[in-house]
């Protein structure tokens, strides 16, 4: 009974927390948006695949990366922000990972391009590499090397750090030939881990129980985000064949479950085509409530975008397990607006002191071209309910021409929500965020 009225206050105190968000937060209250980096002058890439981290230690530093070599730092809770250059003897080439670690460590993950053959039929990903700073990502490290399997290719990392910050784990996709057409070139998840150093890795483990092909779309193995649960349990799910599956560790990550678990399915699999921009990446992020306080203490979530509704309705949805990714609830839509228009490129973070949840996407409700605007969605009572905000103060209408990456993020701590995502103008993409505090 004790429990139940404390899950009824906290029911209460969540639904209070939403009325006054949404009557002081609503559309025409957008949060503050602020340019982060430079406008792009060079040849070659630019800025996207945005990736953020708030201290867990002191809020108002937060780091965030770009492709493809872009570090971006703020000491004031993302209001202003300074760029430099990532260097690496081992090579910095993309999917740029910044995460945070309990300890106030920063990590920052990437591929390697060896040979510097560029995205070409021939080139090599040799590896994942990852960057360590303690002090705030004013310095890093030179880099710990990842998955070295040549001639193999390494790609799509993400990486958690543990509750005491001595141990990080990364996952990412091994495939065998990158773009094969042979049968018997394939895909599998690997995952590694490293102490807080972040320079000498385990040997990796494949988790993933079946093999997808390498072509890079619905049937090829890629999306693994790990994260930690109360007691360090390491969990991960990725997208293969129109299904996301799972796997878990209970001993650091040596070893995983013999047989997959499937959360749900994936309807038209990850590889999504929206107008104006091309290929969209649906994949999963899986995230858990860490909050001590929170009813849902331990509560694994994951987050997607698929077609269930229509090839030209894509819709943001999420599944949570409360007994270690056994079972999974029906997926649950996470855009409020009717039927009929797109929302693509979805993360999602759980804010560790509150176990708040907070979707990051795109969304055209408003329009009916390929105008977009960018939008959070947030709950508090364990993913029942989720209230939308427009956090975007201006739209955009992409002219699908440039390479606009395959994600974009979010992080969130003590209530402190920061979105991250690329916005394009006249051909011209820049990388912003929106001040969101709760």
């Amino acid at each position: 009974m004790r429990y139940c009225l404390r899950g009824v206050f906290f029911k209460f105190l969540y639904l209070f927390t939403f009325l006054v968000f949404a009557l002081s937060n609503g559309e025409a209250q957008v949060p503050k948006n602020v340019r982060i980096g430079l406008e792009h002058t060079t040849e070659g890439f630019q800025p996207c695949e945005p990736s953020i981290a708030i201290s867990q230690k002191n809020p108002n530093i937060i780091i965030a990366g770009s492709i493809l070599d872009n570090v971006y730092r703020s000491t004031d809770g993302g209001h202003t922000w300074k760029q430099k250059t990532l260097k690496s003897s081992l090579g910095v080439y993309g999917d740029p990972c910044v995460i945070s670690s309990p300890n106030g460590d920063f990590y920052y993950l990437h591929l390697s391009d060896p040979e510097g053959k560029g995205w070409s039929s021939d080139m090599l990903l040799d590896r994942i590499v990852c960057q360590h700073s303690r002090n705030n990502g004013k310095t890093w490290s030179d880099g710990g090397s990842i998955g070295l399997e040549h001639p193999k290719d390494q790609d799509k990392e993400w990486a958690v750090a543990t509750s005491d910050g001595k141990t990080i784990h990364a996952c990412w996709t091994q495939f065998d030939k990158y773009d094969s057409h042979s049968p018997e070139d394939s895909t599998i998840i690997l995952c590694s881990f490293s102490d807080r150093k972040a320079i000498h890795w385990s040997t990796p483990v494949r988790i993933s129980e079946k093999a997808g092909d390498c072509l890079d779309g619905d049937e090829t193995t890629e999306g693994a985000v790990p994260s930690v649960g109360p007691n360090d349990e390491l969990y991960v799910a990725w997208a293969v064949n129109e299904s996301i599956m799972f796997d878990r560790s209970y001993d650091g990550g040596k070893t995983w479950l013999d047989q997959d678990i499937k959360a749900t399915d994936m309807i038209g699999g990850w590889d999504q085509t929206v107008k104006s921009i091309g290929r969209v990446n649906g994949m999963p992020v899986t995230g858990v409530d860490l909050a001590p306080d929170s009813p849902h203490y331990g509560r694994i979530y994951i987050n997607w975008t698929d077609e269930r509704n229509g090839e030209d309705d894509l819709d943001v949805f999420l599944s949570y397990s409360d007994n270690n990714g056994d079972s999974w609830c029906n997926p649950i839509r996470v855009n409020d607006d009717g039927p009929g228009k797109q929302q693509f490129f979805t993360w999602m973070a759980i804010d560790p002191s509150n176990g708040g949840i907070h979707i990051v996407f795109y969304d055209r409700r408003n329009h009916d071209d390929a105008t977009t605007d960018v939008y959070v969605a947030s709950s508090f009572d364990g993913g029942e309910l989720f209230v939308n905000q427009l956090v975007s103060e201006s739209s955009f209408l992409p002219e699908g021409k440039v390479f606009f990456g395959d994600y974009n993020n979010i992080s969130a701590v003590d209530g402190h929500v920061r979105p991250i995502w690329t916005r394009e103008v006249d051909g011209v993409l820049t990388i912003m965020t929106a001040i969101l505090d709760f």
